[in-house]
């Protein structure tokens, strides 16, 4: 099960109080007073505030319906979520895993109650074992995640994703839908102000402007595996989900030739009619400017696509590239880089610049130019068949105007409904009963279980038994035909009611 616990980008730590000690007896080794208070309070009073309850006891059935979970695996749900952030944070003080195993094995830590528990149920290498999965699964979480100490540091950072993201070779059509789901969440990212951001999928899919399955499809099959992008926390209720921004594989010259395009032979590289990964070293387009279009409905899957996208994105960094420089620089195949171009010159939006090709003054309008010296080359007056109004001229000429408007409209019935089931869900509604009677329908009122039959009804309000037909001590029928049950306590007054609850009270407060 992976973990849901993830370094987060923080800001500068006060430094641990004195006030969070070892109790006697502690074994040796890092001390609560080395982990920031929030760590050490986790260790020893366990997840008081619910931080890391939020969909342990709930579960998304194959419906759509949330369900609740049985108790025993709600609770084995949230103590491992506990113990990896334990884990987490002793990884990120330069502990080791038999430090973790103290800490949490420790009988007086309530935060280690969950391995404590496998300890007690399965044996203690049962446990040792457990805790070293989590450890491995931590430390690898903690070393490919970045310390951010200030918000200057935080905006640094993205900076650099954001260039490591832009010299990517993203490869084929699923590679260049990956790239604008990940620059959606970049964009989210950069509004949060760190790495750690909520969104929530519909969200990301009209950032994105896509659909929500080829959201999901992109992030299961490229930006997952490959490191890029990790969802932390599954949204519930009117909150996003949790993601965390990577920086992706270690070696970006991974990513295979994409076999999403078929042709009656294999590309060959030394004609340059594919990139290669061991030449494939020049990927560079502009994410800014993918970002802002590409939730356009020109840039639609039945328009000009994403190979537009990267076509624009590559010339906007470097105009003057020829279609060979931008099977490189766009990660594009020969044939995709011919056609593109000849699509975007048939709007006006590319034109020849000496022995390569140019955004146009049409096509930069509302990006502008990225360095000063990426400049375009003056545009000759447009004929009436490149005279082209906008982005909103191409979108109805290819026929996917107003596709964004209804994936957002789409998008907010679905949030409708789901709330309205989740309010449903809260008030324990049950379907209505009717009945009809003399031709008009008749709510029938559902059973409830403190209702008796009317043949145990006693002629003084007391209950028969069934079997005997005698009445039954303790117990008396409600003017309602509820059952009551006669106890000691139904004498009391108003007063000593009252008290009774003030004192009940106090004693709760004062275990709490």
């Amino acid at each position: 099960m992976p973990s849901p616990v993830f370094p987060r980008q923080r800001s500068e730590e006060a430094p641990p109080t004195q006030s969070h000690r070892l109790p006697a007896g502690a074994p040796d080794g890092l001390g609560l007073g080395s982990l920031p208070p929030a760590a050490a309070d986790l260790i020893l009073l366990g997840d008081l505030g619910g931080r890391y309850a939020t969909g342990a006891y709930s579960r998304l059935g194959g419906d759509g319906a949330v369900r609740p979970r049985e108790r025993r695996q709600a609770e084995s749900e949230h103590g491992h979520r506990i113990t990896a952030a334990i884990a987490c944070h002793v990884a990120r003080a330069g502990g080791t895993v038999e430090q973790l195993a103290r800490l949490l094995l420790h009988p007086e830590h309530e935060g280690g109650r969950h391995a404590q528990v496998i300890a007690l149920r399965s044996g203690h290498a049962r446990a040792q074992g457990y805790v070293e999965r989590v450890w491995s699964n931590a430390t690898a979480l903690v070393e490919s995640s970045t310390d951010v100490a200030s918000r200057g540091e935080s905006h640094e950072d993205l900076a650099r994703l954001r260039e490591r993201i832009e010299t990517t070779a993203w490869r084929g059509e699923r590679g260049r839908t990956a790239l604008r789901v990940l620059r959606a969440h970049l964009n989210f990212a950069q509004a949060a102000g760190g790495r750690l951001h909520f969104a929530s999928e519909r969200q990301a899919a009209e950032e994105a402007g896509i659909s929500r399955q080829t959201l999901r499809q992109a992030y299961e099959l490229v930006l997952k595996p490959g490191g890029w992008l990790r969802r932390l926390r599954v949204g519930y209720g009117t909150e996003g989900s949790t993601w965390y921004l990577a920086d992706g594989p270690a070696d970006l010259q991974r990513a295979p030739v994409s076999r999403d395009q078929s042709s009656q032979c294999p590309p060959d590289g030394e004609l340059g009619e594919w990139a290669t990964p061991e030449t494939d070293t020049g990927a560079d387009v502009d994410s800014r400017v993918i970002g802002l279009l590409m939730g356009h409905d020109a840039f639609a899957h039945h328009a000009l696509g994403s190979s537009a996208l990267m076509v624009i994105g590559a010339l906007h960094v470097r105009p003057g590239q020829t279609p060979g420089e931008l099977t490189v620089s766009a990660s594009l195949s020969r044939a995709t880089a011919y056609r593109t171009i000849a699509r975007l010159e048939g709007h006006g939006l590319v034109q020849r610049s000496g022995a390569g090709w140019a955004l146009t003054a049409q096509a930069l309008r509302g990006i502008g130019n990225s360095v000063p010296e990426a400049v375009a080359a003056p545009a000759p007056a447009p004929t009436a068949e490149q005279a082209v109004a906008g982005w909103d001229v191409l979108a109805i000429a290819y026929g996917t105007a107003g596709v964004a408007a209804a994936r957002r409209a789409l998008h907010a019935a679905e949030r409708a409904a789901y709330r309205a089931a989740l309010a449903a869900l809260d008030e324990r509604r049950s379907p209505a009963l009717t009945a009809v009677v003399d031709g008009r329908t008749v709510l029938v009122p559902g059973p409830r279980a403190d209702e008796i039959p009317t043949g145990w009804h006693g002629p003084d309000g007391s209950v028969l038994d069934p079997v005997t037909g005698r009445a039954v001590s303790g117990w008396q029928v409600a003017t309602d035909g509820r059952l009551i049950l006669l106890s000691p306590g139904d004498d009391r007054s108003y007063d000593e009611l009252v008290a009774a609850h003030t004192t009940a009270l106090h004693e709760w407060e004062t275990a709490a």
